[in-house]
C-alpha cells in the first residue's frame, strides 16, 4: 500500500486519507465552526489523541483565524476545565472515550464535537468498548461535518497553535502569538524547514511519533501535512511498532525525543536487524536532555542523520546540532541558529563567560512574539534584555556550542550546593537492567533537600539497591548519590515516554507542608 502513496496523504492505523480528501473536509469543517461563531482569535479546543480528525480540526480553525487549543487528554476534570475557561473555547473537539470523565467540567456555552475513538487508538490504549460509545445527544464530528457546506472565503492569517505550557510552576498557560507576515517571519520559516529537515529535496514521508498536544510534535506534524508529505500518525509510541512502520512505508523523516531512543536501543539485537531502516534521511529530537552515549549509539546504528534542537514552546528552536557535532561535542545540544541569539546570565541578570553555569536566555529572529493568555505579567518576569527564559540551566563553551544541565525548578539544592539530576539519570541509563529511570529532590531536615532515585527494571530484571549505589559510587561525587532508591515496575509518564515527576515529588513534599 505505502509505496504507491501520493504526497499528501495522511494515516492512521488502516485510515487514508488524499491530500484532496483533507482539503475538502478542512473546507466543510471550517464552514461548520463559522456557524458556531467561531472567527478570528477565538479559540478550538482539541481533546484528542493523534488522530486524522486532530489535523482536520486544527486546520479548520487556522482557516477561519481561531486558535486551535489542544489540550493534554491525561488531564482530569478540574485541569480540563481550567484550560476550556482559561482559552473561552468556544468549541470542543473530544474523542468519545474521554468525554464522560471530563463533561460535567466542559462551561456552558460551549459546542462539543464528538469524535469516535478509531480502531487504532481503542486498540492502542485499550478503551473499553463501553467507552467509545457515541452519545445521542451531541453531534459527531463527521457526520457534523458532512452537512456542511465548504467554506469558499479565502483563509484568514492563521494564528500558530496555543499551547497550554506549565513552564515552572502554577497552573498551564496558553501561549499565544498573533497572526504575522513579512520578510523576517518567512526566513524563519526557511529555518524551521531546516530544523525539521524538509530542505534537504526529496519527498518527505514521516511519522508523528509524539502526542500532538505537546508543541513539537503538535508544530512538526501539521508543518509536514501542510508541505503535502506523506504523514503517519503513530497513536502511541511503540519501539518495535515504529521499526515496522518506517520499514512499511519507507519513512524518511522524524521528530523524536531521547526516551524513544532509549527504548529503541533496549530492543534485542536480532529485533534491531530485522528491518530494513535504509529510507531515513533525516531524524531530529528535543524536549529533553538526550545523554551523550545514547546519541552516539544511535549514530552508531542509524548513521550521521540524528540531529538534536533545543528550544522551547515560548522561544521555538533556537540552537541546532548536527550529528558531527554531537561526536566532537558530545553532550552539546548545538549553536545558535541563524538569527539567533543566546545568552548565560545569573541571577542578577550578569552575562556568565564561556563554560560558566547559569540560566538559559534566548530569541530567534522572526519568529512572531507571544503572550501568555490573559497573563501578561508572568510574560514578562521570564525576559530580560529581550530575551527569553524557560528556567534551563546551562553554559556556553568557548565555540559557541551551549550545553545543558537541567531544568531550574527540577536542580536540588542540597547542603548549599546544586546538583542536577539529569547528569545522574544518565549514569543510571547505562547501568544494566534499568529500563527508565527519575531524580528528584525532597525534603531532608539537615540539607534541606536529599536526592531520590526512582527506577524502572527492565521486564523479568530484578535489581538491588546495594549494587546500584555500588555502581553509582564509581561513576559520581559523593554528594551525588541518592539518599533513596526505590524500584517501581511503573513510573508515571506522558505519552512521549516522558517521566510525570511532579507526581513523584508530591507526596514527599506534601507531608511537610512545604510547596514543590
Amino acid at each position: 500500500m505505502s509505496h504507491a502513496l501520493s504526497q499528501g496523504t495522511l494515516i492512521s492505523g488502516e485510515r487514508v486519507v488524499s491530500h484532496a480528501e483533507l482539503i475538502a473536509t478542512v473546507a466543510r469543517a471550517a464552514a461548520g465552526l463559522s456557524t458556531l461563531n467561531v472567527g478570528p482569535r477565538d479559540a478550538v479546543a482539541l481533546m484528542l489523541r493523534n488522530d486524522i480528525a486532530f489535523v482536520e480540526a486544527s486546520l479548520a480553525a487556522n482557516a477561519v483565524g481561531a486558535f486551535a487549543v489542544p489540550i493534554n487528554w491525561h488531564f482530569q476534570s478540574e485541569e480540563t476545565g481550567h484550560i476550556l475557561r482559561d482559552s473561552q473555547a468556544r468549541v470542543l473537539v473530544v474523542h468519545a472515550d474521554l468525554l464522560p470523565a471530563i463533561r460535567a467540567a466542559v462551561p456552558e456555552g460551549v459546542h462539543i464535537l464528538v469524535v469516535p475513538t478509531p480502531p487504532e487508538i481503542q486498540q492502542a490504549y485499550r478503551v473499553p468498548a463501553h467507552l467509545t460509545v457515541m452519545p445521542a445527544d451531541l453531534p459527531g464530528w463527521n457526520d457534523w461535518v458532512a452537512t456542511q457546506s465548504a467554506r469558499t472565503q479565502a483563509p484568514l492569517p492563521p494564528p500558530t497553535t496555543m499551547i497550554y505550557t506549565s513552564g515552572t510552576t502554577g497552573a498551564p498557560k496558553g501561549v499565544r502569538r498573533a497572526p504575522s507576515g513579512g520578510e523576517a517571519v518567512a526566513r524563519f520559516a526557511e529555518v524551521v524547514e531546516t530544523v525539521f529537515g524538509f530542505r534537504d529535496g526529496g519527498d518527505i514521508r514521516t511519522v508523528v511519533t509524539g502526542p500532538m498536544y505537546h508543541a513539537a510534535p503538535n508544530a512538526y506534524g501539521l508543518f509536514a501535512v501542510k508541505k503535502g508529505g506523506v504523514c503517519l500518525l503513530q497513536p502511541r509510541f511503540d519501539a518495535e511498532g515504529l521499526l515496522q512502520l518506517i520499514e512499511r512505508h519507507r519513512i524518511t523523516h522524524m521528530h523524536m525525543v531521547p526516551t524513544m531512543f532509549v527504548r529503541l536501543l533496549k530492543l534485542p539485537d536480532e529485533v534491531k536487524r530485522r528491518y530494513d531502516l535504509s529510507s531515513l534521511r533525516f531524524v531530529v529530537h528535543a524536549a529533553a536532555p538526550c545523554p551523550a552515549d545514547v546519541k552516539r549509539q544511535m549514530i552508531d546504528w542509524w548513521g550521521p542523520i540524528i540531529n538534536e534542537y533545543y528550544g522551547s514552546t515560548e522561544t521555538s528552536a533556537v540552537v541546532f546540532c548536527t550529528s558531527q557535532d554531537a561526536l566532537r561535542k558530545p553532550g552539546t545540544v548545538g549553536r545558535a541558529l541563524p538569527g539567533a541569539r543566546v545568552r548565560i546570565l545569573d541571577d542578577n541578570g550578569r552575562s556568565l563567560g564561556a563554560n560558566e553555569v547559569g540560566e538559559v536566555y534566548a530569541r530567534i529572529a522572526g519568529m512572531p512574539d507571544f503572550t501568555y493568555h490573559g497573563r501578561d505579567d508572568l510574560r514578562r518576569e521570564i525576559e530580560r534584555d529581550g530575551l527569553i527564559t524557560v528556567g534551563d540551566v546551562g553554559y556556553l563553551d568557548d565555540e559557541g556550542f551551549l550545553f545543558l544541565c537541567d531544568r531550574k525548578k527540577d536542580m536540588v539544592i542540597s547542603g548549599g550546593v546544586n546538583i542536577y539530576p539529569a547528569e545522574i539519570e544518565a549514569v543510571l541509563l547505562r547501568y544494566t537492567g534499568v529500563q527508565d529511570c527519575a531524580v528528584f529532590g525532597i525534603p531532608d531536615e539537615e540539607y534541606g533537600e536529599a536526592l531520590c532515585a526512582y527506577v524502572q527494571p527492565e521486564p523479568s530484571i530484578s535489581l538491588h539497591e546495594p549494587d546500584v549505589r555500588a555502581y553509582l559510587a564509581t561513576k559520581l561525587a559523593r554528594y551525588k548519590l541518592p539518599k533513596i532508591i526505590e524500584f517501581h515496575a511503573d513510573l508515571p509518564r506522558e505519552d512521549s515516554g516522558k517521566i510525570f515527576k511532579r507526581k513523584l515529588r508530591a507526596p514527599y513534599w506534601e507531608a511537610t507542608g512545604r510547596q514543590i
